[in-house]
């Protein structure tokens, strides 16, 4: 069973920005990505670094400690230092707020 967790306000994030959220005690990024949100786990999966403290250009966040990218829309490893994929998030916005989806 999915439940919806409000994570932000909708006009707090303008697109090409990224920000830190929290929702059931567990760290994600979201990102706006022309107009569109998505949400990743913020935790690099190569050396477990914050996500949302590294670069967003267009959809690829970069980590700021051993710059590997990531595709803020599938959480898809792109390159960088040996890793795997990131989770990715459903996200649902109503209203000014936005949502991240997961189990629980």
């Amino acid at each position: 069973m999915t439940k919806q967790y409000p994570v932000a306000k909708a006009s707090e994030l303008h697109s090409g920005e990224m920000k830190l959220v929290v929702a059931n005690r567990e760290r994600f990024l979201l990102a706006n990505v022309d107009g569109v949100f998505y949400v990743i786990s913020d935790t690099c999966t190569h050396k477990r670094s914050s996500l949302s403290e590294g670069v967003l250009e267009g959809c690829v966040v970069e980590c700021p400690l051993h710059f590997a990218r990531f595709d803020v829309r599938t959480g898809e490893f792109i390159d960088g230092p040996y890793t795997t994929n990131v989770a990715r998030y459903e996200v649902a916005v109503q209203g000014d707020t936005v949502y991240v989806e997961m189990s629980g």
